[in-house]
């Protein structure tokens, strides 16, 4: 790993919903709070919570599908909210996003060659003979026969679709792929593929992975650091080891206690869950309505993500001595 690719700096994002049909109240969600962060050129952020937590909003920021709030994210140093049209089309050469779901992220009316080549011809890249020789080159890279190449999305597997989602964002040559989920809608088989071959594309390409998972288990196989996020703040981030042999904060641990273990010898620590997430406008800790390590000053003051050692932060008043 070198330097910081991307460095995000005081990101908030809020929504204005309304409270019900009848009402002209608008209720605010703080869907991503007060984020500062780093993604490292080389390395894959792994990024886990539970659903709702704010990852996908920090996604979508970060590719500009969304406007922020407030705050800033900086691409080699850069403020990408302050780009112009053509500046916005050239970051979204070196950014890439892989989506979720495999059915609704592809055209349906796009044969996967028109849809992998789409890119190119969208950037005005190379001749009509380059781009499909491109096109064909990145099929065959992530595991596609050059004789489905005029095979529409419906006629492939959700492993082989989300294997064009994958090749269509490989194509411009990007430096970071932000992977939204790729291999929850997959099967187990399935997954360890894909996952095998956005490691092997890593190391082919020099790429700078952004993965985002609600599965631990997926997120240790593939990160080199770890960000754990709750109701849109990173309440933890660390090293990928220290994560799961020294988790700082009540969350992850929470978190982790609920991975299942097929290892009988491996001896689990049981968390009970408990209460709801905390109300918007609530004071001090958003996780202290379930946290088992409350004390008093939970109730009053929000805590920081504070650096406890030299790779790891933690945002809990109660860090290391629980």
């Amino acid at each position: 790993m070198s330097g910081a690719l991307i460095e995000i700096k005081d990101l908030n994002k809020k929504y204005a919903l309304s409270s019900s049909f009848f009402s002209s109240q608008k209720r605010i969600i703080h869907a991503v709070k007060d984020i500062d962060l780093q993604i490292f050129k080389g390395e894959t952020l792994g990024m886990v919570g539970e659903s709702g937590c704010g990852k996908s909003t920090l996604a979508r920021l970060i590719t500009r599908l969304e406007e922020p709030s407030s705050g800033r994210i900086n691409f080699k140093g850069e403020d990408v909210f302050l780009y112009d049209k053509q500046e916005l089309k050239s970051y979204r050469r070196n950014v890439q996003i892989i989506f979720q779901d495999t059915y609704s992220s592809l055209n349906p009316r796009k044969s996967a060659l028109n849809t992998i080549k789409e890119p190119l011809l969208i950037h005005r890249l190379n001749g009509k003979k380059e781009r499909e020789e491109k096109a064909l080159e990145i099929m065959a890279k992530v595991g596609l026969k050059k004789e489905q190449a005029n095979r529409y999305s419906h006629e492939f597997s959700g492993g082989q679709r989300q294997r064009i989602g994958i090749a269509r964002a490989l194509v411009l040559n990007p430096e970071l792929i932000i992977a939204d989920e790729p291999v929850s809608s997959l099967d187990v088989s399935i997954q360890a593929q894909i996952l095998n071959l956005l490691k092997d594309l890593k190391k082919d390409y020099n790429l700078t992975y952004l993965f985002i998972s609600h599965d631990l288990n997926v997120i240790r196989y593939v990160s080199d650091r770890i960000a754990v996020m709750y109701l849109g703040k990173i309440v933890e981030l660390a090293q990928n080891n220290d994560i799961y042999n020294r988790p700082l904060h009540p969350y992850t641990r929470m978190l982790l206690a609920a991975v299942p273990s097929c290892d009988p010898r491996k001896k689990k620590e049981i968390i009970n869950i408990k209460g709801e997430a905390r109300a918007e406008n609530k004071e001090g800790c958003p996780f202290q309505n379930r946290c088992s390590y409350r004390v008093e000053i939970c109730e009053k003051v929000e805590p920081n993500l504070e650096k406890y050692d030299e790779h790891s932060f933690c945002a809990c008043h109660m860090a290391g001595s629980i």
